[in-house]
């Protein structure tokens, strides 16, 4: 994975399916007004495309070092972030309010940004990017240690 430094800017994958798509342009105005690279990986319409295809897009982008992190937008966010975290090393979080956000980064080392187009509105997808962005994971021992489990977990299967 990409080494990420705080306060520097961040190489962000954006993927979405049909649902995400009303949601894309926002987030990459978002995302770029933030003094972030955007990595756009589709879809580029609103015509039926499937969800996981882009998951693993976003995910590989991260795992290549293409990129440092992802956001991934479907109707619901669940779908997306179940394909996501398929990937080794992907960690991906459903997050609706800017708290889980923000923590997911920083106590769980969350990688990628899952949001609900069906679920939220524009003012707080913005607010939960910005959030996201704004995030560095912790190196306080307890959430190191907690993250060392969650490695140990990923490693046994």
């Amino acid at each position: 994975m990409a080494d990420i430094k705080k306060k520097h800017s961040m190489r962000i994958a954006v993927g979405c399916d049909h649902a995400g798509f009303i949601l894309k342009n926002l987030l990459i105005h978002v995302i770029q007004e933030r003094g972030h690279d955007v990595i756009d990986l589709g879809t580029d319409s609103q015509e039926s495309v499937d969800y996981p295809d882009f998951a693993e897009k976003v995910g590989n982008a991260i795992i290549s070092g293409e990129a440092d992190r992802g956001i991934l937008v479907c109707g619901s966010g669940v779908g997306a972030g179940i394909a996501a975290n398929k990937i080794h090393g992907i960690y991906a979080g459903v997050c609706h309010d800017t708290y889980s956000a923000a923590q997911g980064v920083e106590h769980d080392h969350m990688n990628v940004l899952c949001l609900g187009s069906r679920i939220i509105g524009e003012e707080i997808v913005k607010s939960c990017v910005t959030a996201f962005l704004n995030a560095y994971p912790s190196d306080e021992p307890r959430h190191l240690r907690r993250v060392g489990k969650i490695h140990a977990i990923e490693g046994k299967y």
